[in-house]
């Protein structure tokens, strides 16, 4: 499986920033009055879909664009604590070499992307649409593909969330989903996704 496009979520797929998540939930619950939720509870969003979230934490949708910022501002603040999944180096460096071209589409911002991949990594990548809202990167998916003048069969998304797959399948681009982020796995399989990667090794194997 070749593609001209490999296009990265970042937090939970490449980055491992799950647990820094989890340290800061409540921090965030306080700031914008949303429900907190016990470690049991947060684990089992995991396997719901965006809307279902919200409707669990009893979230308003026009919140959170000012959720996504504070969440970019937090990470700021605590850069140093998160760190690449190992694997992902090798990936990203195997695909560049390939000439591959590599984007990353997330709501996090492109200063955080860049400072947690690192100046070599950060260089491999050639498109970046960050900032996207929480719960949209469909426009996002669209303007990259426009970008790199690619057809939407010659690209192809990872992540690990179910919104990421939704994501993908409304612009027509196929989805791999990782065993490894914020969505549980199995309800990543549930919704049929073209490639499930158990490690980055395995990524590398059928999309590099």
């Amino acid at each position: 499986m070749k593609y001209q496009l490999v296009i990265f979520d970042f937090d939970g797929t490449l980055a491992d920033s799950f647990p820094w998540f989890m340290e800061v939930f409540d921090q965030i619950s306080d700031r914008f009055r949303f429900r907190k939720m016990a470690r049991v509870e947060l684990e089992a969003l995991r396997s719901c879909g965006p809307s279902e979230i919200l409707r669990r934490l009893g979230i308003r949708a026009w919140k959170m664009p000012f959720i996504a910022s504070h969440m970019r501002s937090l990470m700021a603040r605590d850069i140093d604590r998160i760190t690449l999944f190992r694997g992902a180096d090798d990936t990203l460096r195997q695909l560049a070499e390939q000439g591959t071209a590599i984007a990353v589409v997330s709501s996090n911002s492109q200063e955080n992307v860049r400072r947690i991949l690192g100046p070599e990594n950060a260089a491999r990548v050639r498109y970046y649409e960050c900032g996207a809202a929480l719960l949209g990167k469909q426009s996002k998916f669209r303007r990259v593909l426009a970008r790199a003048g690619v057809p939407r069969q010659a690209a192809f998304s990872i992540g690990d969330e179910v919104r990421d797959l939704e994501a993908a399948r409304r612009v027509g681009i196929a989805f791999g989903a990782v065993s490894w982020g914020y969505s549980d796995v199995a309800s990543l399989r549930e919704r049929a996704p073209a490639e499930v990667f158990e490690t980055f090794e395995d990524l590398a194997q059928k999309v590099a």
